[in-house]
């Protein structure tokens, strides 16, 4: 296992239970993406809150890629961005 996607919800934000996963792929030593989905649920300025506090929850945590993606599988925002950085991974 090279790297796991994080998925959260970004209507919702990291709840205790991501953060709980993000201790735990971090005491394991496995590297993750974070993954904001449903990013079409929310309004732009919402979702811009959201990405900053994932990015800022995911700075604490050292298995964690500093990079955060935004996502939704309804309208394919962020989708090829995400595939060209898991292939990336797969590369490395």
């Amino acid at each position: 296992l090279k790297r796991t996607l994080l998925l959260v919800d970004s209507r919702h934000g990291v709840k205790p239970v991501d953060v709980e996963m993000m201790k735990m792929l971090d005491e394991a030593a496995v590297g993750y993406r974070i993954v904001l989905t449903k990013a079409d649920k929310i309004k732009a300025s919402e979702l811009a809150k959201v990405h900053a506090a994932t990015i800022a929850e995911a700075r604490k945590h050292p298995a964690a890629f500093p990079e955060v993606h935004v996502t939704s599988s309804e309208k394919g925002m962020g989708i090829e961005e995400l595939r060209a950085a898991v292939l990336g991974d797969a590369e490395l």
